[in-house]
């Protein structure tokens, strides 16, 4: 709590025309710069073209086995 009349001693000094001077008063803001923990790391791409080339050739031989096993179980 502060008081109505703080004491004169303690008051920091005005200069004509231009306020406190420097060093009178505490700084602003804290000398603490940056997060306070990491950000978590920049998402990449979720599909890259030859993971979905990779994915169709494994389905397309999947695909030409059941074809296979289809035709063998027929003939």
């Amino acid at each position: 709590m502060t008081t109505p009349d703080p004491d004169p001693t303690r008051t920091p000094e005005i200069e004509p025309g231009r306020g406190v001077s420097p060093g009178e008063t505490p700084p602003a803001e804290g000398g603490i710069y940056g997060i306070s923990h990491p950000e978590p790391p920049e998402p990449g791409k979720a599909w890259g073209p030859m993971a979905l080339v990779l994915i169709m050739v494994v389905v397309a031989l999947i695909a030409i086995g059941l074809i296979a096993m289809v035709v063998a179980l027929i003939g």
